[in-house]
């Protein structure tokens, strides 16, 4: 083995080095260099992580805050229509001066935005003052003056089945003066529209047994038709009118059947939906003409129809939480 070179230090001032020592001392460093490079990555990635979380944080935030978007799907710092739509209508069904005020300086706003959908919702918020304080109601049976053809079509409104699947008496109530009208206007057609509301049997649906029961009780079948999807008195509407726009489009003609304190929702709703369908207001294929009901003790509140309007320009969080406001 060759001796190593001599490596000592010729300055006094230094201490003495082994060099033996050397290839040891040099592991050593570089093993602690290692360790603290392999820590500053990681803090690195951390603080990267960190980072794009806040950044993804205010994106939300600045979402939240103008409003949730643009109708075309878009983000801007300005309030988007579905927003201000909402204030309208929340504003009226606060009522009042005050929100009278509001709700007018809402719709210049709106209709700066999109006088057409301004438009809509002018005739909507009359449509619902009507329906509240003005339109008449008929028992047990539809008045007279219809149309027997199949330009009329029966709204038969569904209600919350029992557990078992089995219909409560408010719903066989309500079946009672569509069977009466049915038979007064014998060519009319007859949409029963309600989905599964048994918590015990999910394959009931609230359409399905009312069907049954008026078949049963001497209605032709091919009368009939069923939706059995909805599950508020917004999706009735949805739901029901697009089966007819697809399949029956001789319909023109609505007459809303259902309890009394149901009836001026029932109006308004299938209203809305029937006006926002259209190319503009007043150009609506579907009117509500007439309305039967049975007398039951209830009420709704302009809470609960608001909730159902908002529901129509598809916010179902926000109506579900009107919803839960009100007893339906």
């Amino acid at each position: 083995m060759c001796p190593l070179p001599n490596y000592a230090n010729t300055d006094p001032t230094l201490p003495a080095v082994d060099p033996n020592s050397l290839d040891k001392t040099f592991v050593i460093h570089y093993t602690q260099i290692k360790n603290k490079v392999k820590e500053i990555v990681k803090l690195k990635k951390s603080i990267v992580r960190i980072i794009s979380a806040a950044v993804a944080l205010c994106t939300v935030w600045a979402c939240c805050a103008c409003g949730k978007g643009n109708d075309d799907g878009t983000q801007s710092t300005e309030r988007g229509i579905k927003t201000v739509t909402e204030e309208i209508i929340l504003s009226y069904a606060e009522g009042g001066e005050e929100a009278e005020e509001k709700t007018e300086r809402l719709f210049e706003e709106l209709d700066g935005k999109n006088p057409v959908i301004a438009a809509k919702w002018r005739s909507i918020l009359s449509l619902w003052k009507e329906s509240n304080d003005s339109l008449p109601l008929h028992y047990k049976v539809l008045p007279d003056g219809l149309p027997d053809t199949d330009e009329l079509c029966m709204v038969a409104l569904g209600y919350q089945l029992n557990a078992d699947g089995t219909m409560r008496d408010e719903l066989i109530e309500r079946l009672k003066v569509v069977k009466k009208s049915a038979k007064k206007y014998p060519h009319a057609l007859i949409v029963c529209t309600g989905g599964p509301t048994a918590i015990a049997d999910e394959t009931a649906t609230e359409a399905g047994k009312m069907a049954e029961w008026l078949v049963e009780n001497g209605i032709d079948s091919e009368r009939i038709i069923v939706e059995k999807r909805s599950l508020t008195t917004a999706q009735n509407a949805r739901y029901t009118l697009g089966i007819l726009t697809n399949q029956y489009p001789q319909v023109t003609q609505l007459a809303i059947i259902s309890s009394d304190y149901h009836i001026a929702t029932g109006n308004l709703v299938f209203g809305a939906e029937s006006t926002l369908r259209a190319e503009e207001a007043g150009k609506e294929k579907y009117r509500v003409v007439a309305n039967a009901a049975c007398k039951v003790p209830g009420s709704l509140s302009a809470t609960f129809q608001a909730g159902a309007l908002i529901e129509l320009t598809g916010d179902r969080q926000t109506a579900q939480q009107l919803y839960n406001q009100t007893d339906e």
